[in-house]
């Protein structure tokens, strides 16, 4: 497995090229702080930037795997037999309170 490039590798490799650049003469210009690289009056760089440059590629056609995954999603479709409910009102528990807001007791209740 390959070892990750970490942030002090990456640091350390910025370092060794910034001081191969230094002594083979070359300079560092300094920029005043706040000044941006970018005219104002540029268009944005989304703007300039091309998509799908390339030409679209033909498809290839593959009508027996379309047909399986067909198949199989179909299977996940079919419905299934759903239980009925019966339609007699089933006995619920309700819960009898005094003027207190304290529970008394324990009743079962048939409602439609």
């Amino acid at each position: 497995m390959k070892k990750p490039v970490s942030k002090a590798d990456v640091r350390a490799e910025l370092q060794l090229e910034v001081e191969r650049f230094l002594n083979r003469g070359g300079e560092v210009e300094s920029v005043p702080r706040g000044v941006s690289g970018k005219d104002p009056g540029d268009p944005p760089l989304f703007l300039n930037r091309r998509l799908f440059t390339e030409p679209p590629l033909p498809r290839t056609p593959v009508p027996e795997v379309v047909a399986a995954i067909d198949a199989r999603r179909m299977l996940n479709l079919r419905r299934r037999p759903v239980r009925k409910r019966s339609r007699l009102p089933q006995p619920r528990r309700k819960i009898i309170y005094d003027d207190f807001g304290e529970p008394l007791r324990r009743v079962w209740v048939e409602e439609d």
